[in-house]
Parts: structure tokens; C-alpha cells; sequence
């Protein structure tokens, strides 16, 4: 037997006090992007209707997605997708999920790439084998996730070879149907990092890699470390293991010029320039995130 029927309003009230007594402190206007995914609106028709009568349907299933998420599920998963850098990347429990902090990343690759005028033309500014021959740079996206760097950098710049790799067959899947649905060319390759990829090739590497050590797990938020892969986030070596690899392959098999932009966690990056330099690889500056963390360390291959 279905209950007293409720207006849209009144389901979103009690979904959001029961959003701001969960434990982990879920925003509330989580219960409006839930409730839209459940009819098909965005936020703003879901505020506007409020006045609508819910059907029973649409309530138990709003109901079930909202006991999940009060489970510690992301609601990202719960919908299938985040916004990054404007578009919508599917996700789910196989790849992580885009944070606002892995734009700047997107940031500074389009600031290394703007010496590439929109015909493919390298007006010398950047580095690479082929310096100053007119041709498509070159990039590449080492351990993808959901693509949304690759994806991304290869819409914005639409005269690059993009490449994406990932160790995890599961999470490039994930990744080339983002680049099917919003219409991006990028290649792609199941690698441990870079091997067997030719680095000289390449005038650009990004990299999000893991960079969590596994010790602060208990410090992180339940919905992290209980839902989003372990693969992606978590790395030995106080976090720096996988960093550690991925500079020393670009150390010595990037071409002269080439940069390496990577996202580092958020004590890392003093750290993670030593070790670029002792492999071979110039610092060029570290950028900050928006809560002024230093995120993203600038490395380039000496001439």
C-alpha cells in the first residue's frame, strides 16, 4: 500500500535533515541532484517544481538512492557522472572521481601547449624531438582513470595526438567511452605506467598517479576509502612509489624540452622535485591548488 502522497518539497526537507545528520557531513543539496537524476531534471527545474505532487515510484526510488548515500557511497557514482573542466565524465566504482584540484593540471598542460597554433604548428616555444617542425604536439596521459584528462586536452586542443594509458583494463573502458560520448580523439593503451611506450615521442606527459600513503587511510573519509579504487589512490613509499618510477622513466626517455606535469598530494611536492632532479629531470615551479596547497610540480627534460 503506497503512503500519503508528498510534494516534491516536502521529500527534499526530510531527505536534507537526514543528508545533515549523516556522519560524514554530505552537502545538502545533495538531495536535490539525487532527486533530478530520479526524474530526469536538473537542479534548478527539481527547486522550481516544488509544489509537485511525487509519485510513489519516483519516491522509493529516490528513497533507495538516498539510503545509499547515507551508506557512504559517493554521489557521483550514484548518478554516473562529475562535472570536469565543463563536461560531464561518466564514473563509476571503477575509476576515480574527477576533483576540482586536477583542473589546474589541465590548466598548466594548455599553458604548455599554447606555443601550438590551432593548424599543429610548433612556433618553438615548446620542447620535443621535432622542435619548431610544423606538426601536432604530442601528449600523454599516464594512468587515465575516467579520461578526464586526456578527453579534456584533446578537445581543448584539437591539434594534439592524444594518448591515455592505464594499468587498469576495467578503467579504460570507462575512459574511451568518455571519448566516444563527447567526441574526442585519443588513443589508448592497457601500460604499467609507460612501459612500452616510447617517451621521445612525446612532448608532453600528465600524470594524476596515486600519490596517497596507505597509512592516513583511517584520516580519509569512509566514501574514499570504501568506494573509489585503491589502485588509484593509494601508493607505498609514503605515497611516492609510483612517483618515484614515472620520473625516473621520463628522466631518461623524454626528448630534450619535453615536460612532465604531475599532480602531487599535498606535502609532496619539495619532495617530489629532489627526486625529479635526481633523475634527470628539471623543476620549473610548483602551481597551487584553490586552497593554496601546491598540487601540480612543473618538470621539464634539459636540452
Amino acid at each position: 500500500m503506497s503512503g500519503p502522497r508528498e510534494s516534491i518539497d516536502q521529500v527534499l526537507d526530510r531527505a536534507r535533515r537526514r543528508l545533515a545528520a549523516a556522519p560524514f557531513s554530505p552537502p545538502r543539496r545533495e538531495a536535490a541532484l539525487l532527486l533530478g537524476h530520479v526524474l530526469g531534471w536538473n537542479e534548478a527545474r527539481v527547486m522550481a517544481r516544488g509544489d509537485d505532487e511525487m509519485g510513489d515510484d519516483d519516491r522509493r526510488r529516490f528513497e533507495a538512492l538516498l539510503e545509499r548515500r547515507l551508506g557512504g557511497e559517493p554521489v557521483a557514482y550514484l548518478v554516473g557522472e562529475r562535472e570536469f573542466y565543463g563536461r560531464p565524465f561518466r564514473v563509476d566504482p571503477r575509476v576515480l572521481i574527477p576533483r576540482p584540484e586536477t583542473e589546474h593540471l589541465v590548466e598548466e598542460a594548455l599553458a604548455a601547449l599554447g606555443g601550438w597554433r590551432g593548424d599543429g604548428a610548433n612556433d618553438g616555444t615548446n620542447g620535443g624531438a621535432k622542435d619548431g617542425a610544423a606538426r601536432r604536439p604530442a601528449v600523454l596521459d599516464v594512468g587515465t582513470g575516467s579520461g578526464c584528462l586526456a578527453v579534456t586536452l584533446a578537445l581543448e586542443v584539437p591539434a594534439a595526438r592524444v594518448t591515455a594509458c592505464d594499468l587498469s583494463p576495467a578503467a579504460l573502458a570507462v575512459a574511451a567511452g568518455n571519448a566516444r560520448r563527447l567526441g574526442a580523439a585519443v588513443s589508448f593503451a592497457a601500460t604499467d605506467l609507460t612501459a612500452p611506450l616510447r617517451l621521445d615521442h612525446f612532448d608532453l606527459v600528465v600524470s594524476n598517479p596515486p600519490y596517497v600513503d596507505p597509512a592516513t587511510a583511517p584520516e580519509l573519509s569512509p566514501e574514499v576509502v570504501e568506494h573509489e579504487p585503491a589502485g588509484a589512490l593509494f601508493a607505498a613509499g609514503g605515497g611516492r612509489a609510483v612517483i618515484r618510477r614515472l620520473l625516473e622513466a621520463c628522466g631518461t626517455g623524454l626528448a630534450p624540452g619535453s615536460r612532465l606535469l604531475l599532480e602531487v598530494g599535498h606535502d609532496q611536492a619539495a619532495a617530489v622535485a629532489r627526486l625529479a632532479a635526481a633523475s634527470g629531470l628539471q623543476p620549473e615551479g610548483v602551481t597551487r591548488d584553490y586552497a593554496g596547497i601546491p598540487r601540480v610540480v612543473r618538470l621539464r627534460r634539459p636540452r
